[in-house]
């Protein structure tokens, strides 16, 4: 696959990711977190906040990956 459709089915999958991702996160901690302390509440959705870049960085990363040469 060229990096240039690497980059373009990449963008569509980050975007779809960080959509379903930002729901469930929020679903979750709805679920979760009512009656817990505003401490509690601030470490997840820090947490929640950046665990969507690891995936991403893979993703990123397999994106810029040079295209083969033949």
């Amino acid at each position: 696959m060229r990096q240039r459709v690497r980059k373009l089915v990449g963008t569509l999958i980050l975007v779809a990711f960080v959509i379903v991702y930002v729901f469930l996160a929020m679903i979750l901690g709805v679920a979760l977190l009512p009656g817990t302390t505003k401490l509690v509440q601030i470490v997840y959705y820090v947490i929640a906040g950046f665990a969507w870049v690891l995936p991403a960085m893979a993703l990123i990363s397999w994106m810029q990956k040079p295209d083969k040469v033949i």
